[in-house]
């Protein structure tokens, strides 16, 4: 009788740590999947936002949730949490887990940047910019925060000149940027907004 129960204890032991290894593996898996984040480009407020027909994997996003509420400074976490809702449209959610990975890593600027696109997208151009020179703090050249800075000053807060001289820099300091055309285009149309409301 002895030996039968140290035999199922074992068995138990056994199924226990390989549930326990799945569970890691695949949280594990998720976080790998997720890479670092991309940032993301704001669209002017006169163009629909992105069309998305990114649904939420609510396992996967109960997944990352599981994992920061074991630790909060699981920055990956946050980060790939953030990035599905962000991809899903769902900007108002995706904020706080960007604002947690942010604080987590003050120095990601991507993450940074996706925070201050996050704002806009959910209408908060004013916070949108506040964290737009927190990425341009880390780095003063970097080409996707000057591109989304000209398109709230200019759409959001209807500062053309602000936005010229964003996506001025822009050009000036990274002259390979892979839309310059675009970026040219809309130095000419807010320069004529400047020029009409003089």
């Amino acid at each position: 009788m002895r030996e039968r129960e140290e035999s199922a204890s074992r068995y138990a032991w056994i199924v226990y740590a390989f549930g326990t290894l799945l569970v890691g593996g695949m949280a594990g898996y998720i976080l790998a999947q997720q890479g670092s984040p991309q940032a993301s480009a704001a669209m002017p407020s006169n163009a629909a936002p992105p069309v998305s027909t990114a649904v939420v994997d609510e396992g996967q996003l109960r997944a990352y949730r599981d994992i920061l509420a074991r630790d909060p400074r699981k920055v990956q976490a946050a980060v790939g949490a953030g990035n599905l809702l962000y991809d899903a449209q769902r900007y108002h959610e995706a904020i706080g887990f960007y604002q947690q990975a942010f604080a987590g890593n003050p120095s990601d600027i991507n993450v940074s940047t996706d925070l201050g696109t996050a704002l806009w997208y959910a209408g908060r151009p004013d916070e949108a910019l506040a964290q737009y020179e927190k990425s341009l703090a880390l780095n003063a050249t970097h080409g996707q925060t000057l591109f989304n800075v000209g398109i709230v000053r200019a759409d959001g807060k209807r500062d053309y000149a602000g936005a010229v001289a964003a996506w001025e820099t822009l050009l000036k300091t990274n002259p390979t940027y892979p839309d310059v055309l675009r970026v040219q285009s809309l130095i000419s149309d807010a320069r004529q907004k400047v020029g009409a409301a003089r």
